[in-house]
C-alpha cells in the first residue's frame, strides 16, 4: 500500500562530475541548478590529494562556500575488488586516508567508497582482508571525527551490517544507496533503512528496475578469482540481455515516500546526493530528479 507523501528537510546534493563539465563548471552547474550541496571524486587528475597542496586546498575550499553550496561527501573508490585483495591492501588503505584528510581540508568529514562484496563465508581469507582494511581505516576516520562510508548494493543489507557490527568503531559507515539494493540484490530499501540506521551518514538519490528474476552480484561488481569468464558464460550473459536498468527519479522500483518516512524516522538528516550514471542529457535528468525532490519539501 502506497505511503502518503512524506515531507523532508534534508539538503539535497548533486555529483559534480555527473555533468561532465570539469571541476569548476560542475560545482557552477550544481548552483545553478538549486543544488544545496556537491559531492566531488577525488581519486585522480586535478582532485587527487597528491595534486592539492594546501593553498590549492583553500582556494578550492573558497570557491565552493562562494557558491553557496556545501561539500557533501569526497568519493573515494578505489575500483578493482576494493579491499578483497590483501596484497593490495596497503596502498589502497594510505591512497584512502589521504583522501580523507583532503575531505576534512575542504569542509566534509565523509568519503564514500566501495569495498567489495563482502563474502557470505566469515572464515574465508576475503572477508578477513576486508575486515582487516576496514578496521584499520575506521580506526583513522573515528580518531578524526570521520567516516568511509560504504555504499549499500553488492550485498544485502543484513550480511552488510553483521560486517560493519565485526568492526571495533564507526568509522567505517553508509552510504545508503536505494537503487543498487532494488536493481542488484533485490533488497527492500525501506527494511534496509530501518537495518543500518546506526551507520547511515549520507545518501545517493537513485532508481532503478531490477530485469533479470536472479542476479549474481559478482557480475556487476566483480570479485576476487571471479573475473575470468568462459565465453560460454559471457554469451549466456549477452542473451539475457541487460539485469537492470537506471531510472530517473520516481520512475524506478525505489518507493521513494516510503523510503524518505523511514530516513526521517530514523533521524537521518543528512544528504540526498543526486547520482545519475547514465542518460544522453544529465543535466535534464539532474534538473529534474532536484525538481523531484524539491516536490517533497
Amino acid at each position: 500500500m502506497a505511503v502518503e507523501q512524506q515531507k523532508i528537510t534534508n539538503p539535497i546534493g548533486v555529483i559534480v562530475e555527473s555533468f561532465g563539465l570539469g571541476l569548476r563548471g560542475g560545482l557552477e552547474k550544481a548552483k545553478e541548478i538549486g543544488a544545496d550541496g556537491v559531492q566531488i571524486y577525488a581519486v585522480s587528475g586535478e582532485m587527487d590529494p597528491d595534486n592539492l597542496d594546501a593553498e590549492a586546498r583553500k582556494e578550492l575550499k573558497a570557491f565552493i562556500e562562494s557558491l553557496g553550496l556545501k561539500l557533501s561527501a569526497l568519493c573515494g573508490d578505489l575500483g578493482g575488488h576494493g579491499f578483497q585483495d590483501r596484497a593490495g591492501n596497503p596502498a589502497k588503505i594510505e591512497k584512502s586516508k589521504r583522501i580523507l584528510d583532503l575531505a576534512l581540508d575542504l569542509g566534509t568529514s565523509i568519503v564514500t567508497t566501495h569495498i567489495g562484496i563482502v563474502p557470505e563465508d566469515k572464515e574465508s581469507d576475503i572477508y578477513k582482508a576486508m575486515q582487516e582494511a576496514c578496521e584499520e581505516l575506521s580506526r583513522y576516520a573515528s580518531d578524526r571525527g570521520a567516516y568511509f562510508a560504504i555504499e549499500t548494493g553488492p550485498e544485502p543489507a543484513a550480511r552488510l551490517k553483521e560486517f560493519l557490527d565485526s568492526l571495533s568503531s564507526k568509522g567505517v559507515s553508509v552510504n545508503f544507496d536505494p537503487a543498487n539494493m532494488v536493481m542488484v540484490t533485490g533488497d527492500n530499501p525501506v527494511q534496509g533503512v530501518y537495518l543500518l540506521r546506526d551507520y547511515i551518514v549520507h545518501t545517493h538519490a537513485k532508481d532503478g528496475v531490477k530485469l533479470a528474476a536472479e542476479i549474481d552480484p559478482r557480475d556487476v561488481y566483480g570479485y576476487l578469482g571471479y573475473g575470468e569468464m568462459s565465453h560460454e558464460a559471457i554469451a549466456e550473459m549477452a542473451e539475457r540481455g541487460p539485469l537492470f536498468r537506471e531510472v530517473p527519479l520516481g520512475e524506478g522500483g525505489v518507493d521513494f515516500p516510503a523510503y524518505f518516512e523511514a530516513l526521517r524516522d530514523i533521524g537521518y538528516n543528512g544528504f540526498l546526493t543526486i547520482e545519475r550514471e547514465v542518460g544522453t542529457n544529465p543535466e535534464v535528468d539532474i534538473r529534474k530528479a532536484v525538481s523531484f525532490l524539491q516536490s517533497y519539501k
